[in-house]
C-alpha cells in the first residue's frame, strides 16, 4: 500500500538524523507471518522495535516477548487491543477525528439522505477507529443509514468482488465509505464496470496520488488525508528521544485533512 510505502520511507530517511539504523520487513497482513519476524529480530538482539500489527487482537503476546527481552516496543498506525505487554508509545493518525471527517463528506455529497455501505478492515485498531468516527458523525444526519459493513482487509481484489456483489443484492445503495484507497479503487472498478459510477457516491481514506486523481477526474467523490511522513517523523523522534532518557508521550496522535475536487 502506498501509506505503508510512504511510512516505511520516511522511517529510513529519519533514523540517519538521529545517527540510528533501522531495518524494516513486511508481514503482509499475516499475524502468523509477523509472529515468526519478531522471532527473529529478538534473537539478533535488536535495541527497539516499531510494530504496526496484523492483527490488533493477537500482537499483545508478541510485545510480551519482546518486553520479556528487554527490548522496547513502539507501534504505528495501528495500535494492540490486548491487555499483555507494554509498548512505550503509539504514533498514528487521529483516526476516529478521521471518520467523522468521512461522515461529513458522504453526508454533504449525499445532501444528508441516502443509503451507504463500509468496506471495512476489522482487525486492526486504526480501521476500527475510523469506522467509529464515521458510524459517530453520521449520528449527526438521521435520514443516512448504513445498510452494510463487509471487509475487504484492505484489499482492491477484494473489494472489487464485494462490490459487484453489493450491486447485484442492492440496488439502491446511494455511497460508499472505503477505508483506504485501495478499497476505494477496487470499488471504483465494479462500479465503472457495473455502469453505476455516476450513481454511487465515494468517499475514500489516505489520498495517495492514485486516489487523488481519480477524486481530480470527479469519479471518487473525497479523501481523508493521512499523513504516514509525519507519522514517521514523529516516531523516529518518539524513539530518540526514549533513548536519550527524555520523556516521551504514550499517544501521539496526528490530525488527519480532507482532499477534495474544488472545480464541483
Amino acid at each position: 500500500h502506498q501509506f505503508t510505502k510512504d511510512l516505511s520511507d520516511e522511517l529510513v530517511n529519519r533514523a540517519g538524523d538521529y545517527n540510528l539504523k533501522i531495518e524494516i520487513e513486511y508481514a503482509e497482513f499475516d499475524a502468523v507471518r509477523q509472529s515468526q519476524i519478531i522471532d527473529r529480530f529478538i534473537e539478533r538482539h535488536f535495541d527497539a522495535i516499531i510494530l504496526t500489527p496484523a492483527d490488533s487482537g493477537r500482537i499483545d503476546a508478541d510485545i510480551q516477548k519482546l518486553n520479556r527481552a528487554a527490548i522496547p516496543v513502539f507501534t504505528v498506525d495501528v495500535a494492540s487491543l490486548g491487555n499483555r505487554g507494554a509498548v512505550i508509545s503509539h504514533i498514528a493518525s487521529d483516526n476516529f477525528q478521521g471518520g467523522r471527517v468521512a461522515a461529513s463528506l458522504m453526508a454533504e455529497a449525499l445532501k444528508g439522505k441516502g443509503k451507504v455501505v463500509i468496506i471495512n478492515h476489522p482487525k486492526v485498531t486504526s480501521v476500527m477507529e475510523r469506522v467509529a468516527g464515521f458510524r459517530d458523525g453520521l449520528k449527526q444526519w438521521p435520514d443516512i443509514d448504513v445498510v452494510a459493513d463487509i471487509p475487504s482487509w484492505g484489499q482492491r481484489d477484494r473489494a472489487m468482488s464485494i462490490t459487484e456483489d453489493l450491486m447485484l443484492m442492492m440496488s439502491d445503495i446511494n455511497g460508499i465509505f472505503a477505508i483506504n484507497d485501495d478499497s476505494v479503487m477496487g470499488a471504483l472498478k465494479a462500479l465503472n464496470a457495473g455502469e453505476r459510477a455516476k450513481n454511487v457516491v465515494l468517499v475514500g481514506y489516505d489520498a495517495t496520488p492514485e486516489g487523488r486523481a481519480e477524486i481530480d477526474r470527479g469519479r471518487v467523490y473525497a479523501d481523508v488525508v493521512q499523513y504516514p511522513r509525519e507519522i514517521a517523523r514523529q516516531a523516529m523522534k518518539t524513539i530518540a528521544d526514549y533513548f536519550a532518557g527524555r520523556p516521551v508521550t504514550p499517544l501521539n496522535l496526528i490530525k488527519t485533512g480532507t482532499y477534495r475536487n474544488e472545480r464541483r
